[in-house]
């Protein structure tokens, strides 16, 4: 083991306490110090929410999959991202599909999974972390946080860490376009300082490439941004409180 995990996802955010309100009450969930979700165990899924000026120009390439467990339960989670303040997207699907698409109060896309749905059974309320990215990319990723592949379908993948949880999903080409910085990233966590230049240079090793100015080896470096092999930013952090 690299000593390297999955901490969550990280989402810009004009307005990050609203975005948190809105999160924690869909996912029933507390507010982390600072802008953020603390997950259910330390296995989950943190979700920090970062501020930002920058307007979302396009659909974002990362999306979360919630799961319900009944036609009822369904109903009433797309009721309370509307009440919420959220609002139904169209993302291109056809009214053939059972799942439901919305956004939250700044537009970042969600789908809202049919109950019965046989591939996400058994990961919680988050059933997945849908990406957009290659096939080669969900190896990449495999072999990153030492995670199986439990979906490996054509162009598409999964993976899954050992002990459960959220699946991350890959669709494979054609890629969605890129407008600038992606607002939504996965984030990784590190120990120590020490652990944050191991993992960097493994990473690097994997195919990954580490951002300008962001090197690991710096005095006080607690973070560092990378992109995978794909192009699609990430963090590598010293572990936050939880």
């Amino acid at each position: 083991m690299t000593g390297l995990a999955l901490d969550g996802i990280d989402v810009d955010a004009h307005s990050p306490e609203t975005l948190a309100v809105f999160w924690a009450a869909l996912l029933d969930r507390e507010a982390a110090p600072g802008t953020g979700l603390l997950p259910p165990d330390r296995d989950g899924l943190r979700l920090r929410f970062v501020p930002t000026r920058v307007p979302k120009a396009s659909q974002n390439r990362i999306h979360l999959d919630l799961t319900t467990a009944s036609a009822p339960e369904m109903e009433a989670t797309i009721a309370r991202v509307l009440r919420a303040g959220g609002r139904r997207a169209d993302i291109g699907q056809g009214s053939e599909d059972p799942h439901e698409v919305l956004a939250d109060p700044e537009g970042n896309e969600m789908c809202i999974i049919e109950p019965g749905n046989g591939f996400l059974r058994g990961t919680g309320v988050i059933g997945a972390v849908n990406c957009d990215g290659t096939h080669a990319l969900g190896e990449f990723w495999s072999a990153a946080l030492e995670w199986p592949l439990v979906w490996d379908e054509g162009e598409e993948t999964a993976i899954q860490s050992p002990r459960g949880g959220a699946k991350i999903t890959w669709s494979g080409t054609p890629l969605m376009p890129r407008h600038g910085k992606d607002r939504i990233r996965l984030a990784l966590r590190v120990g120590n300082a020490a652990e944050l230049s191991t993992a960097c240079a493994r990473l690097e090793r994997l195919g990954a490439r580490i951002a300008s100015g962001d090197d690991p080896l710096l005095p006080g470096a607690t973070s560092t941004a990378m992109t995978d092999p794909d192009g699609n930013e990430f963090t590598v952090r010293i572990a936050l409180p939880r």
